[in-house]
């Protein structure tokens, strides 16, 4: 099974957005500039390194790229089963499996990093990352120090993060090394995230979190808070009010996911750390990143490729990758949706094929492959990029 993973603040990068600015989820962009009131074509293509290192930039930019490629991923038909995002991208966990709608994710994004950017400046924090050294003796290590630092991410196995005032860290970075950490390196952001002295951003996001309508997730969506999957959107409420304070557990989060029958994780960003920290965590998992244009030829390639299972009597056979030939036509516009009446299940539907309109615009199948059933409802309202029709390529 297929698992969609979400960067989070800190893989953002200037131009991030420029590889994608051709491509047709690019309209995403100017959606996400709407609900922002602000320019994010901007932070994509233009903002310098200062600029996107302030929090209410960085959060924002990186929110609407991972979104932007969810979008053009999904136009190939691709999607995932599962879904987990690493702190801030935890919305886009949430925005991709249906919980929050896209504009009001973004002013929640927007909410969350304009509150961040002023609870950084007082009191002053910051972050470090432990090394070589187990998740419990980095507990121990904070706990030894008597000041404001806890951990903030268990990233992966021997990667864990701490936050707090400088001294504390710096105090506490020395406490993991007599207790066997290879070093405690510091981490240039704004401010110790994932922790009590967020406190104060967490009232005004808070406020807006419980404003905005949240559903069930569709598949299953991991929490970083508690490393485990919710539905009911009252939890998830919850959930959402406790992360800026409470560590992301990470790790336990993959883990979780290894557990549940994912073996294939695609990292949907401008960068490739989440990629990094699974192959600490789930050694044997399918690692895939897609951060630009080119990495969508790769990711179906990856799909497609035939993988060897072994069977009860030791013999090995060769099989395909699971979803490797089950397409998924999507919507190429927002609108009721009307398909022909002469297609149905069984039958052979060749590229190009008329399948059906949204309003005026027409949708043709980019693909053949036999014709499995419908995944919308004749005459609903569909929005752009969402599945159509089901197909399986030959």
């Amino acid at each position: 099974m297929i698992a969609f993973t979400y960067s989070g603040q800190g893989s953002q990068q200037p131009g991030m957005g420029a590889p994608w600015a051709d491509h047709p989820s690019w309209e995403l962009v100017d959606e996400a500039s709407q609900a922002a009131g602000r320019d994010v074509s901007h932070l994509l293509l233009d903002a310098g390194v200062g600029e996107l290192r302030e929090t209410r930039n960085a959060q924002l930019a990186t929110f609407v790229t991972s979104m932007v490629i969810l979008d053009a991923v999904e136009r190939l038909g691709i999607d995932a089963a599962g879904h987990a995002g690493h702190s801030l991208g935890e919305y886009s966990a949430l925005t991709a499996s249906g919980a929050l709608g896209f504009s009001d994710a973004v002013a929640l994004v927007v909410e969350r990093g304009e509150a961040m950017q002023v609870a950084a400046q007082d009191p002053e924090g910051t972050m470090a990352a432990v090394l070589g050294l187990d998740d419990t003796g980095v507990e121990e290590a904070c706990a030894a120090v008597d000041d404001s630092v806890w951990v903030a991410n268990y990233n992966a196995p021997g990667q864990v993060v701490i936050a707090g005032t400088p001294d504390a860290v710096a105090a506490a970075g020395e406490e993991a090394k007599t207790r066997g950490a290879k070093g405690a390196g510091g981490i240039e952001v704004g401010g110790a995230s994932n922790t009590p002295l967020w406190a104060p951003a967490g009232d005004g996001v808070g406020e807006a979190i419980d404003a905005t309508e949240i559903r069930p997730p569709e598949g299953i969506v991991v929490a970083n808070v508690d490393a485990t999957a919710h539905k009911n959107p009252a939890t998830w409420r919850a959930m959402m009010n406790a992360q800026l304070c409470s560590p992301v557990r990470w790790s336990q989060s993959l883990e979780t996911l290894d557990a549940s029958g994912f073996t294939t994780f695609v990292e949907l960003g401008p960068g490739n750390v989440l990629t990094g920290l699974l192959k600490r965590t789930i050694t044997g998992a399918t690692r895939l990143t897609v951060n630009n244009p080119d990495d969508l030829d790769a990711l179906l390639d990856a799909l497609a490729a035939p993988v060897e299972t072994e069977t009860d009597g030791g013999d090995t056979v060769e099989g395909e990758h699971l979803f490797a030939t089950d397409r998924m036509v999507v919507s190429p516009a927002t609108g009721v949706f009307t398909p022909t009446a002469d297609v149905g299940p069984g039958q052979v539907v060749l590229t190009g094929a008329l399948l059906g309109h949204i309003g005026a615009t027409e949708i043709r199948s980019p693909f053949s492959g036999d014709f499995m059933g419908w995944l919308a409802v004749e005459n609903e309202r569909v929005t752009a990029s969402k599945p159509i029709a089901w197909l399986r390529a030959k």
